[in-house]
């Protein structure tokens, strides 16, 4: 191309600074952090209503549901942070009691008085100051009367839910524009570079 050419396009591209560019990329990655923060900051707030809804014995399918719609549709809403937490993060201790219990007074209904007795025999050895401590004597107690209860199935009181790689939100579409505008700033300082080069 010769010099004639390059001095044209020089003419308007040379109104057309890297530094813009950058500026922008600066800003939009500010944003993108806020939204992603907020993202997060929002998830936290699902999950502790979970946690409510469970302890008050309140619509936790409900709560899981909301919860599990913002996970899936937001970036930066994983459930467990850090190399020591809890897995999977929502272990609802609450439900599981409840359905605990619920097996135990089934226990009560098909063998007569052995659920009463369980009772007695744990409340007399002050093994019921907490629920979990009341279902693990209860349960130990039907065993040693030769009755295993089963087990509840950690899928009616466990979960966990992948968070979004991209969403389409304010944090998703303004870590695009960073991105975009960074490389807006890279071609055209390197457009510049050039121009100065051989002009």
């Amino acid at each position: 191309m010769d010099k004639r050419k390059l001095h044209h396009i020089w003419k308007y591209g040379r109104h057309v600074h890297p530094w813009y560019f950058l500026l922008l990329a600066v800003l939009w990655g500010f944003v993108a952090v806020k939204a992603l923060q907020h993202n997060n900051i929002e998830m936290g707030r699902l999950r502790s209503a979970v946690f409510q809804a469970d302890k008050q014995n309140g619509d936790v399918e409900g709560a899981l549901k909301k919860l599990q719609v913002h996970v899936y549709s937001h970036m930066n809403t994983s459930l467990a942070s850090g190399p020591n937490a809890t897995r999977p993060p929502i272990q609802l201790q609450y439900t599981y009691e409840r359905l605990q219990a619920a097996q135990q007074q089934g226990l009560g209904q098909n063998h007569g008085t052995l659920y009463n007795e369980a009772l007695q025999t744990c409340n007399q050895e002050g093994q019921t100051g907490t629920g979990q401590a009341a279902i693990n004597c209860i349960q130990n107690y039907a065993a040693s009367h030769g009755i295993l209860l089963a087990e509840v199935p950690d899928a009616l009181y466990k979960f966990d839910f992948t968070a979004a790689k991209w969403s389409s939100d304010l944090a998703g579409w303004s870590i695009v524009v960073t991105i975009l505008c960074f490389c807006a700033f890279v071609v055209t300082a390197a457009y510049h570079r050039l121009m100065k080069k051989y002009l």
